[in-house]
């Protein structure tokens, strides 16, 4: 009797805890199926945030920089000689001696070498024989003329005549002024036999010696000796545009040698005014004294020149410059990280800094190095630790 009653009672709890384990499994099912679902939907949007978080660009930053109290300014300068020629014989024949050689300082006139010249003087002697005969020649023909100018007072002689003798005189005396003229330049060429020194200097190069035959003219070959005055030298070096306004005649210079050790003193002589368009220089030349000649002609020299301040603009990189159709424009970030554009009126270019006359100022945050694609109003994040 009582084993019926635990039999009928056990039948619907155990219903009843079948249908609790179906319901527990379906609500487990659906809680998994929403874990699955949010975390795809997760995901998704941490995706969506990620990638718009990377189309926004990152941007490193600077500010203007405020001009230097002074500028340096140091160039590349070549020394030469304050006075160099390259001696070449102006008359023809054969090298009879030389009595200097390289190194040797000679004073102004000073023999540098003696040609033999056997033609010239061949020459020399034939004009002589040539005067005496034009001489002899007119000598005869102006007292002719004299003598029938007196017949022609006396109506002794036709006029005609008189005026052939007359012509006769003139002919030869310009006959005898041209054997003269030709004597002088004759007498001009043997004195070319002495090769002297055109000034105070130190010869630099010998290319020549006893017995090499010369020709007269530069273009007959290389010069038989090179003259160079090394006592003050000329230094010459080119000024980029921006720095041309500041080099005036008188500006005070270092002068550093490679060879030479020690700071020299020079001064600015003279500029080209006006700037070379290939390279945008100005050229000038410095001199300084050289008595001693411890330097050497044609030594690499390096100018530096102190200049002062010339103008307050600030400046800023090249590279944060944007090249657009109107102009130049520069791109600042705000405080909401937005960007903004501004179209720039530039100063002096000193090649990887340029100065700004108007368009930003020193407190905007600048963006160094833009895309070309940045827009104004667009949306960047600032490098960290990138902004002074």
């Amino acid at each position: 009797m009582s084993n019926a009653l635990l039999s009928g009672d056990s039948a619907p709890d155990a219903a009843r805890r079948t249908r609790q384990l179906r319901l527990g499994l379906i609500v487990a099912a659906l809680l998994l199926a929403a874990f699955g679902v949010g975390s795809r939907l997760f995901d998704r949007r941490h995706l969506a945030e990620q990638t718009q978080a990377a189309a926004i660009p990152i941007v490193t930053t600077l500010r203007p920089a405020p001009a230097p109290g002074g500028e340096s300014l140091l160039l590349p300068g070549t020394a030469q000689a304050y006075a160099e020629a390259a001696i070449y014989a102006r008359t023809s024949g054969y090298v009879k001696s030389w009595k200097t050689d390289l190194g040797a300082r000679v004073r102004k006139g000073a023999l540098l070498a003696e040609i033999d010249t056997p033609d010239v003087d061949q020459q020399f002697h034939q004009a002589q024989a040539d005067v005496a005969t034009a001489r002899a020649s007119y000598e005869i023909a102006r007292t002719t003329d004299l003598r029938w100018r007196e017949l022609l007072v006396s109506e002794s002689v036709s006029k005609q005549d008189a005026e052939q003798k007359a012509a006769d005189a003139a002919s030869r005396q310009a006959a005898l002024q041209s054997a003269e003229a030709n004597l002088a330049r004759l007498r001009e060429l043997q004195g070319f036999k002495r090769i002297l020194a055109p000034f105070d200097g130190v010869v630099t190069q010998r290319v020549t010696d006893v017995g090499a035959l010369v020709s007269a003219g530069q273009n007959a070959g290389a010069p038989l000796f090179r003259v160079a005055d090394v006592s003050r030298l000329r230094i010459y070096a080119a000024v980029p545009e921006a720095y041309a306004a500041q080099i005036l005649t008188g500006t005070g210079a270092t002068i550093n040698f490679d060879g030479r050790p020690g700071k020299y003193k020079a001064t600015v002589t003279s500029t080209a005014g006006a700037l070379d368009p290939a390279t945008r220089s100005l050229q000038i030349e410095l001199q300084m004294d050289n008595v001693r000649g411890a330097l050497l002609a044609g030594a690499y020299a390096r100018v530096h020149f102190d200049l002062g301040a010339q103008s307050q603009l600030p400046r800023i990189p090249v590279t944060a410059l944007l090249f657009r159709g109107d102009g130049l424009w520069v791109a600042t970030v705000g405080e909401d990280h937005h960007v903004a554009l501004h179209k720039i009126i530039p100063g002096r270019d000193f090649g990887t800094e340029i100065e700004i006359q108007d368009g930003v100022g020193p407190g905007d945050v600048v963006v160094a190095d833009p895309p070309d694609s940045l827009m104004d109003g667009a949306l960047v994040r600032i490098a960290p630790g990138k902004t002074p």
